[in-house]
């Protein structure tokens, strides 16, 4: 079955740091378009970064540019979200989506883009 797996979520305190983690299984991920999403308390689900198949392009919302950094590990079939200077807005349920559709080069920040979809992990950052 195709599948992922997000992990790493957690409490954490305003300027702390986690890294969520993003599994397949039943597929491999080089060929895939990966993205990551939050929804928050009483907020829309919005795009916060996502990764190309081929080339490692990237994007990044507004704002998490230069606090979160997303990359691939293919010898461990992972895709990873490391999250620094994290700030008590960032609390949401992250999810990991993945996708073949989409030129490999390329990488969407849009939800409606992706068919496969993890279950999410609570991030809480709060002193």
């Amino acid at each position: 079955q195709l599948r992922v797996v997000e992990s790493g979520g957690g409490l954490v305190q305003p300027g702390g740091s986690l890294r969520l983690s993003c599994a397949a299984s039943g597929f491999t991920l080089d060929y895939y378009t990966i993205g990551w999403f939050r929804q928050g308390p009483g907020k829309e689900r919005e795009g916060v970064s996502c990764i190309s198949s081929i080339g490692g392009y990237t994007k990044y919302a507004d704002s998490v540019r230069g606090r979160f950094t997303i990359s691939r590990d293919n010898a461990k079939n992972t895709v990873y979200l490391q999250m620094n200077t994290l700030k008590p807005e960032d609390t949401a349920v992250y999810y990991c989506a993945a996708d073949r559709r989409f030129d490999g080069r390329l990488c969407s920040d849009s939800a409606m883009d992706y068919r496969y979809w993890g279950q999410g992990t609570q991030v809480t950052v709060s002193s």
